[in-house]
């Protein structure tokens, strides 16, 4: 079974045969629903928080209660967006790429195919579906039925020292260019 992607107008934003339950760094961009500025705005540089703002910043610092192997280094929430970088650190999970085109894969049945294709615990894609679920649970039960984020995330593998502190950078620094930033909304 093969899915048409040009039909639902999405492309894939993961790098194929990545397993990203495998060990690593990640830095993680979640963006609200068509950039609505739903946490906060900033003044002087700096993040002024929204009750909704920091809904997302006390889920971001509990991801490592929630899931296990998992660590938070540097984040930030800005007015429509979240930068993080996520560390998946299971000493039962090296880091490594898994095989997925071998031939027996064709002949396998429907239950196995989709039961491979869907993500694992521990993997980015969960724990981020988890800290989103989350965020938005508890802005539903805090009365507000507007906020939605973006159907999706953007992720890359940080694979340095040098990629890593200038993301470190990047992300305290954030701020105080919000108005470079292509999140940016007036």
């Amino acid at each position: 079974m093969t899915l048409n992607n040009k039909k639902f107008g999405r492309k894939y934003t993961r790098l194929k045969n990545y397993n990203y339950a495998a060990n690593g760094y990640y830095f993680v961009t979640i963006c609200t629903h068509e950039k609505q500025c739903f946490f906060g705005n900033i003044a002087n540089g700096k993040i002024q928080l929204s009750t909704v703002g920091k809904i997302a910043q006390q889920y971001w610092s509990e991801i490592p209660q929630h899931s296990k192997h998992t660590y938070v280094d540097e984040f930030i929430i800005m007015p429509n967006h979240v930068h993080g970088i996520i560390i998946i650190d299971n000493p039962d999970n090296p880091r490594r790429v898994v095989p997925w085109n071998d031939p027996t894969d064709v002949e396998r049945d429907l239950s196995q195919t989709m039961s491979k294709l869907s993500p694992k615990s521990g993997t980015l894609s969960v724990i981020i579906r988890s800290y989103k679920s989350s965020v938005t649970r508890s802005c539903r039960q805090n009365g507000d039925d507007i906020f939605q984020w973006q159907s999706r995330f953007y992720e890359n593998i940080i694979r340095d020292d040098k990629s890593l502190n200038n993301i470190r950078r990047y992300i305290i620094n954030n701020p105080t260019k919000w108005t470079e930033d292509k999140n940016y909304v007036n």
